[in-house]
């Protein structure tokens, strides 16, 4: 099976993408042949600005275009079945991965971004994790900081260990110092999550304005990640 991680979130709009460039970003400053690959986006097609797979090649510096990075894009918002569906498209796990044999087949290493969550419906059968427990690369699950994050976090971690999936950690991302006054839970969430969840606490990553620049990104990832730990996965040591 191909060596990569599979990068997924407990939920919509937590910043899986900037996370998955950013790494992805790091990885490739290590001089390690990366590719990512986003198996389905929806709400967008690929050479949109706006889109996941354009901002995962203009943000990381991978080579491959967004067309390639994101082979399956949808205009509509709506899960990546539904939105393909509206589009006159049959998802089915086989063409799933079909689609993503270029960028696969032309690197060493593959960053994959989930769509939503690890209960996505991706196909009018199967789920995000279905596609995840097949590859069963390392998984790193990108969580908010605030309140709520532990429930949905621990679900995360319980689902992928119940399909055997090998687990990274967690990176809680969009923290702004300034949120803390409001919501106390940003100072305990990790400490909880590293202690009922079992798991490692990649780091706690600040909210970044748009539009990010590349190199605030690298910079930013080096800063708050263990980016150490997410290459020995990785490399599998």
């Amino acid at each position: 099976m191909k060596r990569g991680l599979f990068i997924t979130a407990t939920d919509t709009g937590v910043g899986k993408t900037v996370i998955t460039a950013g790494l992805a970003a790091a990885l490739l400053a290590e001089g390690l042949d990366i590719g990512i690959w986003k198996p389905v986006q929806s709400g967008h097609l690929s050479n949109d600005p706006e889109s996941d797979g354009y901002r995962l090649s203009t943000c990381s510096g991978v080579t491959d275009s967004p067309e390639v990075i994101a082979p399956l894009a949808f205009p509509q918002p709506l899960t990546p079945s539904l939105a393909a569906a509206k589009a006159g498209v049959t998802l089915t796990m086989e063409g799933i991965i079909e689609a993503g044999r270029p960028v696969m087949d032309s690197h060493e290493y593959i960053v994959v971004e989930g769509a939503g969550g690890l209960a996505v419906p991706l196909t009018e059968t199967e789920l995000v994790i279905d596609l995840a427990a097949q590859f069963q690369m390392p998984l790193i699950i990108v969580a908010r900081p605030g309140l709520g994050t532990i429930n949905h976090t621990l679900l995360s971690l319980a689902y992928a260990r119940q399909r055997g999936i090998p687990i990274v950690g967690v990176i809680l991302n969009g923290y702004r110092d300034e949120d803390a006054y409001h919501d106390e839970s940003l100072l305990t969430n990790a400490e909880m999550i590293a202690r009922f969840g079992q798991v490692e606490i990649l780091g706690r990553f600040p909210y970044l304005p748009e539009p990010i620049q590349p190199a605030d990104l690298l910079t930013a990832i080096r800063e708050h990640i263990q980016v150490d730990t997410v290459s020995r996965w990785l490399k599998g040591i």
